[in-house]
């Protein structure tokens, strides 16, 4: 793939998961203040009462996924939205980019590297358990749809420790290795000093 190509998917990775979130956000808050209770209000309380409409709406839908008619819903949806092939990525990264956002990265483990089979490297994260025997469990997450994916019991001896954070494991599997960015060469100086 020619360097452009590399930057324009590289860019679209990263900025369509935002204005899809943005998109969103703004046809929310505008339904909300096209409400005739609020459109009626002055525009300072007009506002103030659209955000809390809107804060009480997020908090009725967070508790309703916590039942099991919001996990049913939320298993179809993203069943729905993993069978449109642009849609697919854009979804998942972006709820990806708000489920990191929100509850940040401590809760995932640390990327490390497997090979399943002589030559092949994959790309999965430790949970923090072991088993009984003592082998770690991974978690590897299938490309672009890391919602799913296998748990692995693997021998400490056949896991590969890398250096790079989750964020950039993430990106790379979201994006089916679009994003991943090309290693950089390092820089040589010469200190030799002329006479």
């Amino acid at each position: 793939m020619s360097s452009w190509r590399r930057d324009f998917a590289s860019g679209l990775i990263v900025l369509a998961p935002i204005l899809v979130i943005l998109l969103v956000l703004n046809y929310l808050y505008s339904q909300i203040v096209d409400l005739p209770v609020i459109r009626g209000l002055q525009e300072p309380f007009g506002f103030f009462v659209a955000v809390i409409v809107f804060v009480m709406l997020v908090l009725s839908v967070g508790y309703l996924m916590r039942t099991t008619v919001g996990r049913l819903f939320e298993t179809y949806l993203d069943a729905a939205m993993n069978r449109v092939p642009l849609i697919r990525v854009l979804y998942n990264a972006s709820k990806l980019a708000v489920e990191t956002a929100v509850s940040g990265t401590e809760d995932l483990q640390k990327p490390v590297k497997v090979e399943p089979w002589n030559g092949m490297r994959m790309t999965a994260f430790k949970t923090g358990k072991t088993t009984d025997d003592g082998r770690e469990v991974l978690f590897m997450p299938t490309a672009p749809n890391i919602t799913t994916g296998f748990v692995m019991e693997v021998d400490p001896d056949d896991i590969d420790e890398t250096d790079e954070s989750v964020e950039e494991a993430l990106t790379r599997v979201l994006s089916a290795g679009f994003g991943e960015q090309e290693p950089k060469s390092p820089i040589e100086i010469d200190t030799r000093s002329e006479d």
